[in-house]
């Protein structure tokens, strides 16, 4: 199991891998294949931390949970639904998020797990998919719920999901994990929010990495936000801060301002 970060130091964008006493291996290169360690090492203390990849998209899936298809009294659904998040949308471990001054409605949290692809794939099975994926990491999939529906005609999901900020994710990428032995908790000002198994998916990290590529090619560093389950709830505070929790990968804290 291997934990990579992006960051940076003294101006420069760096990445590495990160080790349990908080010390970061440098490397150069690229992340995604031939990435050789330069033998420096620097403190964790000592960079500012940037999400740890940059997608050329992030794919968010809608309804990929037993237990909130469940709650909602909706069908599961034959195929994986999913959309968009603006690239814009991305932030930073640690990062402000603010509600822009465009909207006035609710935001809600939704913590999740992300798939992040480390090689260009088109097409693929699904035993395929476990060769095309990098890793995993910790997402907040941030919702302007109040968008959605607001025009009777066109459900806003990309709107709702894309303001700037409103896709935090990281702190690292997590290699050599199974991700179906993974459990999310979403914390909410010191409140335990959601505490859910991956194991309950309708569609399986392998399983949408395949579906997904049949439908556009997926590039290294795409992100797969995997659909969230039940305890989704809205951020009231003017100050809210959240953290998204996976044992085995990290956590993922932020602040969202109204």
């Amino acid at each position: 199991m291997t934990n990579w970060v992006r960051f940076r130091h003294h101006d420069h964008m760096c990445f590495g891998t990160l080790a349990d006493d908080g010390e970061i291996a440098v490397h150069n290169g690229y992340m995604f294949g031939a990435a050789k360690p330069t033998g420096q090492y620097l403190k964790l203390s000592d960079v500012a931390l940037l999400a740890p990849c940059a997608p050329s998209k992030m794919i968010a899936l809608w309804n990929n949970f037993h237990a909130l298809a469940a709650k909602l009294n909706v069908p599961e659904p034959k195929e994986p639904l999913y959309l968009l998040k603006s690239p814009s949308s991305m932030a930073a471990p640690g990062a402000v998020v603010r509600k822009p001054v465009s909207y006035e409605g609710k935001t809600t949290y939704e913590g999740e797990l992300g798939i992040v692809i480390g090689k260009t794939c088109s097409n693929i099975s699904p035993d395929q998919a476990d060769a095309v994926i990098f890793g995993y990491t910790c997402v907040n999939d941030i919702t302007a719920s109040d968008v959605l529906n607001r025009d009777a005609t066109f459900p806003q999901w990309a709107r709702a999901k894309s303001f700037d900020g409103y896709g935090p994710f990281g702190p690292v990428i997590t290699t050599g994990i199974d991700p179906a032995t993974l459990h999310i908790r979403t914390i909410l000002n010191g409140e335990e929010r959601q505490n859910y198994p991956i194991s309950d998916m309708i569609f399986s990290a392998q399983r949408l990495v395949s579906a997904i590529s049949r439908d556009m090619t997926l590039l290294p560093g795409d992100l797969i936000c995997c659909g969230t389950s039940v305890g989704v709830g809205v951020m009231k505070e003017p100050v809210n801060t959240v953290t998204i929790a996976i044992a085995g990968i990290g956590e993922l804290h932020n602040e969202f301002h109204q």
